[in-house]
């Protein structure tokens, strides 16, 4: 038993360990991105051909195993051409892990976005803003205008001004930029306990339901401020509360399986009546 475990090579067995570790994590990391993007239907089809491939190969499947051996190549370029896009907003993305960038600019995000959300509820104009987390609204954001902008106050005001062509849409933000503008987002059931809310209201809902977005809404009719996430909406949340409550759902990132629950700010949101609160 002793010769045993000494000719076991400890070494190359943690070698091992380590090298499946980071090889799951970063396809993890890779799903993760894709997800609820074009991309996965695309990444399918790669995945289809290796195991073709692969398959040829053991049955000994000449022509079809030669016929891949030039396809693969193929679809590896084409993948990275159609693309492009994704792959260089997924290097910047990687540039914005905490390892490599600090929280100021994250804090600098939500400052921006509040400035903005005090600004249109005095105004009383109509928002509704979008903050990706980690899954991908790719899909929805190709139904709006591509801007890949820095996210500032002036830019969100100018956006959502009445008479402006993107002012009715949702805007999309991942990580620090504003991914597009004029996007369509699904609609939330309407329920007897939503009936009295706008079509702005519903969307909101209807994508915290659907993904872990989190939402900032203005009523265009009132003003008020409502921030939404897990397919709950809460209203009538002041500059100061939206900022804390912006501040944990970005912190949340940062923590493994770290859930961000109604309840972690239900002692800073004042609500006008039991209605403030949709369910």
């Amino acid at each position: 038993m002793l010769e045993f475990l000494s000719s076991i090579r400890w070494l190359d067995i943690l070698r091992f360990i380590v090298e499946v570790f980071i090889i799951s994590f970063f396809f993890y990391k890779i799903w993760l991105f894709i997800r609820g993007t074009r991309a996965v239907h695309v990444m399918k089809g790669l995945v289809l051909l290796i195991v073709a491939a692969f398959l040829a190969n053991v049955l000994d499947l000449r022509t079809i195993t030669l016929i891949l051996r030039y396809l693969m190549p193929v679809s590896v370029i084409a993948f990275i051409i159609l693309f492009q896009p994704e792959l260089r907003r997924g290097l910047a993305r990687l540039g914005e892990h905490p390892l490599f960038a600090s929280s100021w600019k994250e804090e600098e995000v939500i400052e921006e976005m509040v400035k903005s959300a005090n600004f249109l509820s005095r105004k009383k104009v109509g928002a509704l803003i979008a903050l990706e987390r980690d899954i991908g609204l790719r899909n929805y954001a190709e139904t709006g205008v591509e801007m890949d902008s820095r996210v500032s106050s002036e830019l969100l005001n100018s956006i959502f001004m009445p008479n402006t062509p993107l002012h009715d849409g949702a805007v999309i933000i991942q990580g620090e930029r504003i991914a597009a503008a004029g996007c369509i987002l699904p609609l939330a059931e309407a329920t007897d306990s939503v009936k009295t809310i706008g079509t702005r209201h519903l969307a909101a809902m209807g994508l915290t339901e659907e993904t872990d977005a989190v939402v900032v809404v203005i009523s265009e009719e009132t003003g008020a401020i409502s921030a939404g996430i897990g397919g709950k909406l809460t209203r009538d949340l002041d500059g100061a509360t939206l900022q804390k409550f912006l501040l944990k759902v970005y912190s949340s990132r940062k923590n493994k399986r770290t859930s961000i629950r109604r309840r972690d700010i239900k002692g800073e949101v004042k609500v006008a009546n039991e209605k403030a609160v949709i369910q």
